[in-house]
């Protein structure tokens, strides 16, 4: 099979298209045809291996331990292991391989419980855009209450066209933040505010929010609480672009919240994601029910994966950028 591989890290360059092995189904695996895949910000922090922090969490300390990139995934079941019950083959699926990458290729194997039965409005480009991002929203907003005043901050990104969808379905009354030329996508989302960086600063201009979804990474503790109500929420997920050798990256800000949220007054929650079918559910009921639809920026073919990298971690790709398989 056709499938883009990494041997060392370093820019989009490193990626290429080679022919491998595809991988066999067995025991409660299923193998998946893949037809579209999606990239996330997490593809090119592998990539690079950076933050360097982040290589001793086990993706490689001197080289990527897994050499296919990408986690998203939304094609067809060719062939199940013995022990699956819940697919078949023909059965289309979508899903996130999660730390096990692969999904920039034409197979891939994965147990049933991080597969789940592809929303039946969305097609495959649609679907591959959703398991990541669409899970951080989710996730990112799971404190959020009817009547509740959010704010996404990153709001015309792959996970804050989610979140401020989500959020809205859900009952909240939404603030977007984003540059001017996103105004137009955010507000046509269902916010109900819409703040431009370029021209104003949220963490200054005196409005208060009860949760604060901070996908972006460029604002201080301090100036982040500023914009809360008494009591409020602050949910940290990564953020920030580098172009590699950065010892922490965002992930300062994430250590940070973390020493300070025992002490302090509101709530500092740092998000973290693990592929979880339950969440693919969820999501897939979403979608259904008209909670969200993906928003995609740019599809690119499979032969064209390192220039997808390169538009989304250089040229601030709005929405979602999808690779077709």
């Amino acid at each position: 099979m056709r499938a883009v591989v990494q041997d060392r890290y370093g820019s989009p360059d490193v990626l290429e298209l080679r022919d491998v092995e595809p991988p066999a189904a067995s025991g409660n695996e299923v193998q998946v045809r893949v037809h579209a895949t999606s990239v996330n910000a997490y593809d090119w922090h592998v990539m690079r291996g950076d933050p360097y922090l982040a290589r001793l969490t086990g993706i490689g300390v001197t080289a990527p331990r897994r050499k296919i990139r990408g986690r998203d995934f939304a094609g067809t079941v060719e062939a199940v292991g013995r022990d699956v019950r819940r697919f078949r083959p023909g059965d289309d699926v979508y899903g996130d391989l999660g730390a096990a990458d692969g999904a920039f290729a034409e197979y891939v194997c994965v147990s049933e419980d991080l597969v789940e039965t592809k929303p039946a409005n969305l097609t495959f480009e649609q679907a591959a855009a959703v398991p990541l991002a669409g899970h951080t929203a989710l996730q990112g907003l799971r404190t959020l209450q009817p009547g509740q005043h959010v704010l996404v901050n990153g709001a015309s990104g792959g996970v804050g066209t989610f979140a401020v969808q989500i959020a809205k379905s859900a009952g909240a009354t939404v603030t977007g933040v984003c540059s001017t030329r996103n105004v137009e996508l955010v507000s046509s989302l269902g916010a109900d505010h819409v703040v431009d960086y370029t021209e104003d600063d949220f963490t200054r201009n005196g409005t208060r929010y009860d949760l604060v979804l901070d996908l972006v990474g460029n604002h201080s503790l301090t100036a982040l609480r500023r914009a809360l109500t008494p009591g409020g929420t602050i949910v940290l997920s990564g953020g920030g672009v580098s172009s590699g050798g950065s010892l922490a990256g965002p992930m300062w800000l994430i250590i940070r919240a973390k020493l300070l949220a025992p002490f302090a007054r509101d709530r500092l929650l740092v998000l973290t994601t693990t592929p979880d079918r339950q969440i693919l559910t969820a999501l897939r009921h979403l979608a259904e029910s008209g909670g969200f639809t993906p928003v995609i920026d740019r599809t690119y073919s499979l032969d064209e994966a390192p220039d997808a990298v390169r538009y989304v971690e250089t040229e601030h790709a709005r929405a979602k950028v999808v690779i077709t398989v």
